[in-house]
């Protein structure tokens, strides 16, 4: 996790750092795909992951709880395209198994913070 000092406020939240944390992981495992996906699914992959964190960034900055919601959804929308690709590479052999396991478990608990994040900011704006 990050052990820097906060500049904006995001870098401290508990769904950035573990976004942050899924981005390494995602990098990492592209490293294993062919060549010839650098421009395809593995682009793709990491597109999507570097967007989770982009829109949490960006929803904190907006100033409002429903900016921030509208961002979240997008995260978590972004999140589960991540998880998307990552299944696609698995069953085309880009992925071992252990690897994509990993990223799903990564992912799974982002998207259970993510969620929780998303009620806590609902039950306060009722």
């Amino acid at each position: 996790m990050l052990s820097e000092k906060s500049y904006f406020g995001f870098e401290n939240l508990e769904v950035y750092q573990l976004g942050s944390e899924l981005v390494l992981s995602v990098y990492a495992a592209v490293e294993e795909f062919p060549s010839k996906e650098q421009y395809g699914l593995a682009a793709q992959i990491c597109r999507a992951v570097n967007s989770v964190c982009l829109n949490i960034a960006e929803g904190k900055g907006r100033g409002s709880d429903k900016d921030f919601l509208r961002f979240l959804y997008m995260a978590r929308g972004s999140l589960l395209e991540t998880v998307s690709a990552a299944h696609l590479a698995a069953r085309l052999g880009f992925l071992k198994p252990e690897s994509a396991r990993s990223l799903y478990e990564q992912a799974s608990v982002l998207n259970g913070k993510i969620n929780a994040f998303i009620r806590t900011l609902e039950s306060a704006s009722v």
